[in-house]
């Protein structure tokens, strides 16, 4: 039989050579390429910048944004009075506001009282300052909420004035027919429905019964149209009228009261159904105590307003009922 164990004993023999010589090498391979990557580091490590070092006292406060994330409370006046009039009325309350409630106060003016009840309804304005018959439709239509009313000579009511020319002849509505007519405000309750209720007392319409009527969208623009001669009557708000006289007094001797209607509920302050209750007690009570600081007897004095309280919603039945009657009447 042949010998097979020389060969394979050979062959156990050059396997293990093999081995010793791969490890030998896998171990020369591995401990220089540690090496090298040792080295490496040491070098990036040394090429490396410093670290920054914090010294607590020389920290510094960060910089102050100038730009804030309040919202600010969006205030709007219905045109009473013009809009130049409004701005120097209305500031000095805006800037009191402002500063107690720490948050910017930003004044919305618009042409007509619809304009306004609009950026109520849709929670673009917060708070604004209305007419009552413009509180009225926003009741019903948006659930407009009261917030307070101005008290003026110590009654929260008001009277709409038929004025005319000082030089006019003209004693009595009646007179002004074939005239020129000033209405301020398609939704005004004493600039356009009270004397339009009138004009339908005397079976015509104002239509047909005046030979011109035109808008002037505030009151004082009414009495300053009468005053000029570019309208021959106007029916205005009491306050404001009244108000107009004690800054001109020159007006007095230009234009002449006919005619005053039964008292109305005043015009409000009301806020957007949007608001936040928290917001509205917030503004509420500021408005009530207005009176009690040196700076809110300022922004009061600005408007011609004594104080501001609190007024039910029963308060503007009249008008409710003025409303309704001249609709009813042909």
């Amino acid at each position: 039989m042949p010998n097979v164990s020389q060969p394979l004993c050979h062959m156990t023999l050059i396997n293990r050579f093999a081995q010793v010589i791969f490890n030998s090498f896998w171990t020369f391979f591995m401990r220089h390429l540690w090496l090298g990557l040792l080295a490496f580091n040491l070098a990036a490590c040394a090429s490396a910048p410093a670290p920054n070092i914090i010294r607590i006292s020389e920290l510094q406060p960060l910089p102050i944004n100038a730009q804030t994330d309040v919202l600010p409370l969006r205030v709007a006046v219905a045109a009473v009075i013009s809009p130049k009039g409004t701005a120097e009325s209305y500031r000095p309350l805006l800037d009191y506001l402002s500063a107690q409630l720490e948050r910017p106060v930003e004044l919305v003016q618009r042409r007509t009282y619809a304009e306004i009840n609009d950026l109520l309804e849709s929670g673009e304005v917060d708070v604004a300052f209305v007419c009552t018959s413009a509180y009225i439709v926003g009741h019903a239509e948006f659930d407009m909420t009261l917030l307070a009313a101005p008290q003026v000579n110590g009654e929260s009511n008001y009277h709409s004035l038929l004025i005319v020319p000082a030089a006019s002849a003209a004693q009595t509505l009646a007179d002004l027919r074939g005239q020129t007519f000033a209405f301020t405000d398609p939704m005004s309750n004493s600039g356009r429905v009270y004397p339009s209720y009138l004009v339908k007392q005397l079976g015509s319409t104002p239509e047909t019964f005046f030979a011109r009527t035109f808008y002037t969208y505030s009151h004082d623009e009414a009495i300053r149209a009468v005053a000029e001669g570019l309208a021959d009557g106007a029916a205005v708000d009491s306050l404001v009228y009244q108000f107009a006289l004690q800054r001109d007094p020159a007006l007095a001797q230009q234009v002449r009261v006919i005619h005053a209607s039964p008292p109305f509920g005043i015009p409000p302050v009301v806020v957007s159904p949007n608001v936040r209750p928290q917001l509205l007690v917030e503004l509420q009570n500021l408005l009530l105590n207005l009176d009690e600081s040196a700076e809110g007897q300022m922004a009061l004095q600005a408007m011609g307003v004594e104080r501001f309280v609190l007024i039910e919603d029963s308060a503007y039945d009249s008008a409710r009922e003025l409303i309704e009657q001249a609709r009813q009447l042909p």
